[in-house]
């Protein structure tokens, strides 16, 4: 029987192409490959043909427009996050759609499983694809990427737009959050294994109340949650402890882009994290969404990410 989630992959490949972007595989080290969706316009066939599953026979220009760069969340890989947003931006910016690792067709064989090596891993692959500056836009776990991109390399990251993320998932906030969704751990509600499990993960990400039929659910359950025990270590290597943590003092406007009815990070917790990363940081509440705020209603989260895009231009051009 056809699986219904994977026959539409071709489809959406098809509209990323027709919105400006492909997929390119990058070796980041001996052992690590990224794919990320680069601009179609900096692809370059090479003279020397190298035959591989790797697009191997092209090379990347550098982009001639501001980047931006979409890292997606714990459930999707990059495209099928940000399917709503590609298509809004690549007239005016270059967009770049990494898959981290162990999503996609990202894979590394170093044991490390934290946000700070996902970092490493997707700065290095932006240097080689000859990125100097870019606007990192992070959704949910992708968001914690970003943030731990813009810590450590504030040289390259300018600006950061953040969806449903926080700084560091610490082991009160996760306890706190679990318990009030009425799960117990994260491979529970992020990896579900039934129907019945991807439905509760539905259930708390969107404030619509969505039906689609069980076939629809346990097709997307095989296409889109491989790499199962590698992602569970990702969870596991995502909880930082409490005490351990401190805010980094960052140079980067930061903007908060809000569902307003996050039941997974709520509204409360995305302004205290903006009191604490100071003048610098911006807040904006989308209503009606929830966790999933870009697809539930893109037109919304498309205007504000561009008005919030277009002011840093602003500023630089003022300068």
């Amino acid at each position: 029987m056809v699986n219904l989630v994977a026959a539409q992959k071709p489809l959406l490949h098809g509209l990323m192409k027709l919105a400006g972007v492909r997929p390119h595989n990058v070796e980041i080290e001996p052992g690590t490959v990224m794919n990320i969706w680069v601009p179609s316009e900096t692809i370059k066939k090479t003279k020397k043909a190298i035959t591989s599953a790797a697009d191997g026979d092209t090379a990347t220009a550098k982009p001639t427009k501001p980047v931006v760069v979409l890292v997606h969340g714990f459930a999707a890989e990059g495209i099928v996050t940000w399917q709503f947003q590609v298509g809004s931006l690549t007239k005016k910016y270059s967009v770049y759609v990494p898959d981290l690792l162990f999503f996609g067709g990202s894979i590394t064989d170093n044991p490390d499983r934290s946000p700070t090596f996902q970092a490493e891993c997707l700065v290095k692959g932006l240097r080689k694809l000859g990125i100097d500056r870019c606007t990192v836009v992070g959704f949910s776990y992708g968001g914690m990427v970003a943030f731990k991109m813009a810590e450590l390399y504030p040289e390259l990251v300018e600006a950061l737009v953040i969806s449903g993320s926080i700084l560091a998932m610490t082991d009160s906030i996760s306890t706190a959050t679990l318990e009030g969704l009425g799960f117990s751990s994260s491979s529970e509600l992020l990896l579900p294994t039934s129907v019945k499990g991807c439905k509760a993960l539905l259930r708390v990400a969107t404030h619509k109340k969505l039906w689609f039929p069980d076939r629809l659910h346990k097709d997307f359950l095989e296409v889109m949650f491989n790499n199962r025990k590698e992602r569970a270590e990702l969870l596991e290597g995502l909880v930082v402890s409490t005490k351990d943590t401190s805010i980094p003092n960052f140079r980067q406007r930061i903007h908060l882009l809000w569902g307003e009815n996050d039941q997974i990070f709520n509204l409360e917790l995305a302004q205290n994290m903006k009191e604490q990363l100071g003048d610098k940081a911006t807040f904006q509440g989308i209503k009606k969404a929830g966790h999933l705020v870009h697809l539930e209603r893109p037109c919304v989260y498309n205007r504000f990410l561009n008005q919030f895009l277009a002011s840093l231009h602003a500023d630089e051009a003022r300068k």
